[in-house]
């Protein structure tokens, strides 16, 4: 993974570029390589290892079969990490953040139900049976859920981890998630505290460019996480189908026992045969 991080990529891309001086946040200190016109300047050598850690983290867990959900509301950032997941097979939320969407999960699993239900109607004809004024208050119930949650459709439990763009902007999901003890992975910007997450890619969160060049890395290593995940399953299916092909050939039948030459019978018998005779 570090030989496919390019400094100049990551330069070309803006991604050192902080918050201006007056809004950092001290404890980003180790992360900024310096200030140029009232601009804090983030250390891309930092970010490079950074990027490198996170990945190989994203792609243990991706490997491990759990969901990794990303999270970014910003309009620069929707986007760019609603493509990047989908391509990924992850879930992600990209509109406003639904309050207890982890903490009150089974509520949210609810919900999703409910649209599922509305599209179960629709192939089974009784959508049709509704009057007019049922089918429009359907219609905008199923646009404003799928608009809302039909991004998380297929996660059926907790995920194992959030990716998340900007976590001053997303601090409620960085709150729940800290509830349940969920990692959180994060590009965080200079006027933010890395404190708050698990892993860190410190980054230039507001261009698109920078966004779309660090949530590309993440991507790449969850969907490299799920190939090997993949791979396992079907060395696996193969080792089990070879096993049943064993078990089920026919077993070689033993060559039939040679038989056995009848005993010579003892010396007295043949003498008092003998005598009988005569």
């Amino acid at each position: 993974m570090a030989n496919n991080i390019e400094i100049k990529d990551l330069l070309d891309a803006g991604v050192h570029f902080g918050h201006l001086t007056r809004r950092w946040d001290p404890n980003m200190a180790p992360y900024i390589y310096m200030e140029r016109n009232g601009i804090h300047i983030i250390n891309l050598y930092k970010t490079a290892a950074k990027i490198e850690e996170t990945s190989e983290a994203l792609k243990k867990i991706a490997a491990s079969g759990r969901k990794i959900l990303f999270v970014a509301t910003k309009k620069q950032a929707k986007e760019i990490v609603a493509d990047k997941a989908e391509k990924a097979n992850m879930p992600y939320i990209t509109e406003r953040w639904p309050g207890g969407m982890l903490t009150n999960f089974v509520t949210i699993r609810k919900a999703i139900k409910k649209m599922q239900t509305i599209d179960r109607m629709k192939q089974d004809g009784r959508f049709d049976t509704l009057s007019k004024k049922e089918k429009l208050q359907t219609d905008r119930l199923r646009a404003k859920l799928d608009k809302n949650l039909g991004s998380i459709a297929d996660m059926t439990r907790l995920p194992g981890a959030l990716f998340v763009v900007d976590i001053k902007r997303e601090h409620i999901a960085i709150k729940e998630a800290q509830k349940l003890n969920i990692p959180i992975f994060a590009m965080v910007d200079t006027n933010s505290d890395p404190r708050q997450v698990d892993y860190l890619i410190p980054a230039n969160d507001d261009a698109s460019k920078s966004i779309d060049k660090i949530v590309g890395y993440v991507s790449d290593a969850i969907i490299e996480g799920l190939s090997e995940r993949k791979a396992g399953k079907d060395a696996q299916n193969e080792g089990d189908d070879s096993k049943d092909a064993k078990a089920k050939a026919p077993k070689k039948k033993a060559a039939p026992k040679a038989e056995k030459a009848p005993k010579a019978e003892p010396a007295k018998a043949k003498v008092a045969a003998s005598e009988e005779e005569e």
